[in-house]
């Protein structure tokens, strides 16, 4: 007889809980993602080395401040709805079916929500410790831990007030 897995096998996508918290950012920052829903679809698998998680954006919702990352990969696929990838070379419009993808080093980039409908999109991107995230827009810096959790400071090192 053999053991049950410690993970499911499968899961319906929209039955997974959306993430406690809105954002790992510190304040102001965090509240910027108001309207941001994160289901951590692969938390439910189990899975360490990459993430994956099902974002939807009310209207006016934003999927992260303008960012990127010294060492993560990351890629988003539209399932539903019309978003805007901002980028620091213009702004692109993303429709169901379309896919972007972000290299490490790359262009600084967001999503952001400018219509009247949800967008709903898979968001997929690698967990490399020692991974840095820097924000063009905004007086923040991030760096991932030996953990898997972000660490934020201002731009200058210093820690935000609690």
């Amino acid at each position: 007889m053999s053991e049950k897995p410690a993970h499911p096998l499968a899961v319906r996508a929209t039955d997974v809980a959306t993430r406690n918290t809105p954002s790992s950012y510190p304040s102001p920052f965090a509240e910027r993602m108001a309207g941001r829903e994160k289901r951590q679809l692969g938390n439910v698998f189990g899975l360490s080395n990459f993430g994956v998680n099902l974002t939807t954006l009310a209207p006016g919702a934003q999927s992260a401040l303008m960012h990127r990352h010294s060492r993560q990969d990351e890629f988003v696929y539209v399932l539903q709805g019309t978003a805007t990838l901002r980028t620091d070379q213009g702004d692109v419009e993303l429709s169901e079916g379309m896919c972007a993808g972000f290299p490490h080093g790359g262009l600084a980039h967001q999503i952001v929500n400018r219509s009247d409908e949800p967008v709903t999109y898979l968001e997929i991107g690698d967990r490399t410790p020692g991974d840095e995230g820097t924000y063009p827009e905004d007086d923040i810096k991030a760096v991932m831990g030996e953990d898997g959790k972000w660490r934020f400071t201002h731009k200058d090192g210093t820690p935000f007030a609690s």
